[in-house]
């Protein structure tokens, strides 16, 4: 397998691990123009559709890694457990990780500024498309679940549902330009160029941050992953849960800059709820493609993606997961006992793997005793109904 042949002559190059030295830096800084991007950008489009944007960016080295992945799998199905690994890992990641480390660094930033109590991050009425958003593709991986079968016809599906998700975005206005105090200086300097300008500078962001990614992308997951492997960790944690957390650094790196601003923690959190969303569909829908190519080159018949009762239960707990998110964020709000639960069943996983049927089923409660408490509280939930709101309101421009 060729993903596995680069982590072993990893290990072996002396120097590879050394390449750290100006990749990890060069990884900082692309995903510090993507972000400056995302921030100028919102002045001109919704704040979702510049996150979506910024999360195709930053997922670049993701579906690399994948899609070299289902391509070695449609020569050899056997490894096709190695694709689930990687997009169930990498979505994991994002809830179980990467929203409890927004909100941590969210509540220690506000102490330091004098906020003497953990407060909750409270996402704004657009932020309910991102929240709704995650819902479909739910949905309809209950079926391939069912089926135990990715194919062309499920990516098909998956793609029109982003298509969907992006076209109610459109619906949203951009943010006010009395915000633009709150901006960095670099994404303050691209809004206010004239003209055409002002588009050029901000897609220059994007394109400039996006081109650094692609260029540092594949030495800097070979020198980290040649530590790891050289540590000794394990191939299916290798690319389960070390692989993805190197192909997710940049929307990790985004988040954590504006988490620390605390004003910016829901933009933060959304941030990764578009990456999730992007996962759930996008990157989903490529596996069977991919894969279906790579075994009618291999053999000259087209093949549907299989997966066995074991990446079905890796499937399953990552719906759990996600489904557990979305009733977490349905009030539009995210707390510390939020984010210490995720983290702590997702760190269970993480050292206990065989523990996973038991943190399926304390997701599947934990659901059901939320909804449970919506009811008997006869709680009206905010994100079904600022989402209808976007969904029916007439599409306005940005206030200038």
């Amino acid at each position: 397998m060729r993903f596995l042949k680069l982590l072993a002559s990893a290990t072996q190059a002396g120097g590879t691990a050394l390449a750290a030295l100006w990749t990890f830096p060069s990884m900082l800084l692309a995903a510090f123009l993507v972000a400056w991007g995302a921030e100028a950008a919102q002045f001109l489009i919704s704040q979702g559709l510049a996150l979506a944007i910024l999360a195709w960016v930053q997922t670049l080295p993701e579906f690399a890694v994948e899609a070299v992945i289902a391509w070695e799998a449609g020569g050899n199905p056997g490894r096709s457990h190695l694709a689930i690994a990687n997009l169930t890992g990498a979505i994991r990641l994002l809830l179980g990780l990467g929203w409890p480390m927004i909100y941590f660094v969210f509540a220690v930033s506000g102490r330091r500024r004098g906020d003497t109590k953990l407060g909750c991050i409270v996402l704004q009425p657009e932020h309910a498309v991102e929240v709704i958003g995650l819902i479909p593709p739910l949905l309809y991986f209950v079926v391939i679940v069912l089926k135990q079968t990715l194919s062309w016809i499920d990516a098909v599906v998956l793609l029109l549902l982003y298509v969907a998700y992006l076209l109610v975005l459109l619906r949203n206005p951009p943010h006010n330009v009395e915000e633009l105090g709150d901006a960095p200086r670099v994404s303050q300097w691209a809004y206010r160029q004239r003209g055409w300008r002002q588009k050029a500078a901000i897609g220059a962001l994007f394109a400039a941050g996006g081109f650094l990614l692609y260029v540092t992308a594949r030495p800097f997951l070979e020198s980290m992953l040649a530590v790891a492997a050289l540590l000794g960790v394990s191939q299916f944690v290798l690319v389960q849960w070390v692989a993805p957390f190197l192909s997710e650094f940049p929307e990790k790196v985004s988040a954590f800059l504006w988490a620390r601003r605390v004003t910016h923690a829901p933009m933060a959190l959304m941030n990764m709820v578009s990456s999730n969303i992007n996962q759930w569909t996008v990157l989903a829908a490529m596996i069977p493609l991919v894969y279906g190519y790579s075994h009618y080159h291999h053999t000259g018949t087209w093949a549907d993606f299989p997966f066995d009762a074991a990446q079905r239960l890796e499937i399953i707990l990552t719906l759990l997961q996600t489904a557990l998110g979305v009733v977490l964020l349905a009030n539009m709000e995210f707390d510390w006992f939020d984010a210490t639960a995720l983290f702590v069943l997702w760190i269970v996983q993480f050292l206990a793997p065989h523990l996973r049927e038991e943190v399926s089923v304390a997701y599947a409660l934990w659901i059901v005793i939320l909804l449970v408490g919506f009811v008997i509280r006869g709680q009206a939930l905010l994100a079904p109904r600022y989402f209808w709101q976007a969904l029916t309101q007439k599409r306005s421009a940005g206030t200038t």
